[in-house]
């Protein structure tokens, strides 16, 4: 009997199923000489400072910095009540552990998440326990029946990992210790007040900081009129056409007395075509999406959505076993899924009315080793979906049609350069037209990709022309645009390398340029959107339709904070790099974690030199105790609190609270009022106005919020009148 340890319950049922066993039990499937069992991504997490010390338990200058001599996990914490650990990750961890114990468990198989985070899931859980029983690992990209029966066949030993579970367990602590003392003292340094924290984190600050740094360019940006010299010419046929004035490959003019002068020079003069150049030119598919590129694609093109949604939604994908693993950097895939490849481009063109277009071949921009790293780009699988949400259709759709693009006719185009000169007037230029005609539609027929023609006149070289009409267009130099979620993610994810390619739509060299940047990013694929979204949430910035834009507490923090390192999107770089390489066994834990150790104690020891400095005030309001109603649960009274409108019984264990932040109602754009409250406890239900849907219409409903049957905890219902 082997015991298969799975990240979560879909991740564990997808195998069970393509094992065919049918034998449910609480918390483990079990038949054909496999236990299947599961987790909720990290049961364990680090203890807390205090957990070491009790005297951390209150922050004072003095107990910092801290590391321990070792570091130690425990049950992960309830969300509602972060003193107690989660019941239900204690209930199946014990569980996990009994059924390691089992004396028919030969083996165990770890089926975690084949990154950092999945290997530190699995290795924590299971070593725990210090089992002495063999550990291997299985090590997927999909979840489909064929992918799960080969991968069982191919099981690493877990040891032959060891390199990944140091780099997650080296970001971990690494994480841990920057964050727990710089977070710290900076707090206690700069803040006045208690019930919040200035967050520091290293990935954290210089993420803010190039939003900042954009802020500022836009700010300091100075406008600059230039000038522009356009003309109309007919052709003998009456044919009229469009130029400007350009002198080498310049058509802006600083000074409009230039282009006055030109203009002087231009009366009673005739033209002539003096050049033309007919190009026909090729337009590739944009390259298969890595995670970022998926995040920047979906919010760019759809209102509402963000980097972490993406993610959210792609994870559902792949967990239901129709796209390959989403947490990639790669935008191509291994040349060993050649054959898998055709396969899944067999089943997901069935039903196009352009299949006939499509020839599978095995292309160097899609299967190409030298440009993967640990995951191939994100592909559909061949499990086709018969029922997805609307969420759901748009992300894979948009995965889907990026995987059949690269498998369409290149698209092509004709592109027409004239020049026209004017005769006897002396200029060291020409006015230029361009045209563009659309030849062959290709790839952009998927997603009905529009091309603008442009039609220029048949003319040759020598024909004659005739001056209509010129004037000089007076225009204004523009700032740079604020950072959107798909500016942002670009610049975290080659660590501002490519700066002045971030507005840039094409990534036909993305792949061949990430290659070279092998590792050195701010963060991975899987945290760069929880990292724009803990700026949100912490304050530092706020997003305004698409734009991300720094706040006064987040410019306030830039500029005041002394870890100028923590802000260097090079140092950043240089810390991921290190991880990277613990991965490939080119550096070592130790040394990694020797430098965090050093950095940490300098920078705490440089900021307790700082000069004292507010920079965030927190004021509590005072709380009038109020009663909203009484508590469904136990009768005693709900009053308002800070984070929410709980029981005042609650030191006595009442669970009951509405928390502020509440995520069903946030995720309509809505708040807990005093008046909804009092409603829902008076009269069960309370009429709510002003909900917004995920298509972004606002509406009316009667919302209640009621016990569940399994549990001390609340869900929210929605009814409409009929």
């Amino acid at each position: 009997m082997k015991l298969i340890l799975a990240e979560k319950p879909s991740v564990s049922k997808n195998i069970a199923d393509a094992l065919k066993i049918k034998n449910k039990q609480e918390g483990y499937y079990e038949g054909n000489g496999y236990i299947v069992t599961w987790a909720y991504g990290h049961l364990l997490q680090l203890y807390d400072a205090k957990d070491y010390d009790t005297r951390l338990s209150t922050w004072k200058m003095d107990n910092f910095p801290f590391i321990p001599t070792t570091f130690k996990y425990k049950v992960k914490s309830d969300p509602r009540h972060r003193e107690k650990p989660d019941r239900n990750a204690q209930k199946q961890l014990k569980l996990i552990h009994q059924l390691m114990r089992r004396s028919d468990v030969e083996a165990i198989i770890s089926a975690c998440d084949f990154d950092r985070e999945g290997q530190v899931i699995g290795d924590s859980i299971i070593y725990q326990q210090n089992t002495h029983k063999q550990v291997f690992r299985l090590l997927l990209n999909e979840w489909t029946p064929d992918e799960v029966q080969r991968g069982l066949q191919n099981i690493r030993p877990n040891t032959a990992l060891r390199p990944l579970q140091d780099a997650g367990v080296s970001r971990q602590w690494a994480d841990w210790l920057i964050g727990i003392n710089l977070t710290s003292v900076a707090t206690l340094k700069y803040q006045k007040g208690k019930g919040k924290a200035l967050n520091i984190g290293r990935v954290l600050l210089p993420t803010l900081k190039i939003i900042y740094d954009r802020d500022k360019e836009i700010e300091q940006f100075v406008p600059e009129n230039y000038y522009k010299l356009q003309a109309d010419f007919q052709t003998k046929d009456d044919h009229v056409y469009h130029a400007t004035y350009m002198e080498g490959k310049e058509d802006k003019f600083k000074q409009k007395a230039t282009l006055e002068a030109i203009q002087e020079a231009l009366k009673e003069k005739s033209a002539v075509v003096s050049d033309k150049q007919v190009q026909r030119k090729k337009e590739y598919p944009p390259l298969l999406f890595n995670l970022s590129n998926l995040q920047g694609h979906i919010t760019n093109k759809y209102k509402g959505w963000t980097s972490d949604k993406v993610l959210k939604v792609a994870q559902r994908l792949y967990e239901k076993k129709f796209i390959t693993y989403p947490r990639t950097a790669s935008m191509a895939l291994e040349e060993s899924l050649v054959g898998k490849a055709a396969k899944v481009l067999e089943r997901v063109v069935q039903d196009l009315s352009y299949k006939d277009e499509i020839k599978f071949a095995k292309i160097k921009r899609v299967f190409n080793n030298a440009q993967v790293e640990s995951h191939s780009a994100i592909t559909p699988t061949y499990v086709l979906p018969k029922k997805l949400s609307a969420e759901e259709t748009i992300v894979y759709e948009a995965i889907k049609n990026r995987f059949i693009m690269q498998f369409m006719p290149i698209a092509e185009y004709e592109e027409t350069r004239l020049a026209t000169k004017m005769l006897e007037a002396n200029l060291k230029g020409a006015f230029v037209s361009k045209g563009k005609v659309q030849l062959v539609e290709g790839w952009k027929k998927v997603e009905k990709v529009q091309s603008k023609d442009v039609l220029l006149p048949l003319v040759d070289i020598q024909d004659p022309v005739t001056l209509m009409k010129h004037d000089i267009k007076t225009e204004v130099t523009k700032p740079p645009q604020h950072h959107t979620e798909k500016t942002l993610l670009k610049v975290m994810e080659t660590c501002g390398k490519k700066k002045g390619r971030e507005n840039d739509h094409s990534d036909e060299n993305d792949g061949e340029f990430m290659a070279i940047l092998s590792g050195f990013s701010i963060g991975t694929p899987a945290t760069r959107a929880e990292t724009i979204k803990k700026l949100k949430d912490v304050g530092y910035i706020s997003a305004e339709n698409k734009s991300l834009i720094c706040t006064a507490l987040g410019r306030d923090l830039v500029e005041t904070f002394p870890i100028k390192d923590l802000f260097d999107l090079e140092f950043t770089g240089r810390l991921e790099k290190a991880l990277f390489d613990i991965e490939k066994e080119a550096f070592s834990k130790e040394d990694f974690l020797q430098f965090i150790y050093q950095f940490t104690k300098t920078s705490v020891d440089k900021i307790k030199d700082e000069k004292e400095t507010v920079i965030l005030e927190v004021k509590r309001q005072k709380r009038t105790n109020e009663v909203m109603g009484k508590c469904p649960l136990c009768g005693h009274a709900v009053i308002e609190g800070q984070k929410g409108f709980g029981c005042s019984n609650w030191k006595n264990g009442c669970k009951f609270v509405i928390w502020k932040n509440d995520k069903y109602l946030a995720a309509m754009k809505k708040k807990p009022t005093k008046t909804m409250v009092k409603a829902l406890l008076k009269n069960g239900q309370a009429t709510v106005k002003g909900l917004t849907s995920k298509k972004g219409n606002t509406f009316t409903a009667k919302l209640k919020y009621e016990k569940n049957a399994d549990n001390d905890y609340f869900s929210w219902k929605m009814l409409f009148d009929k």
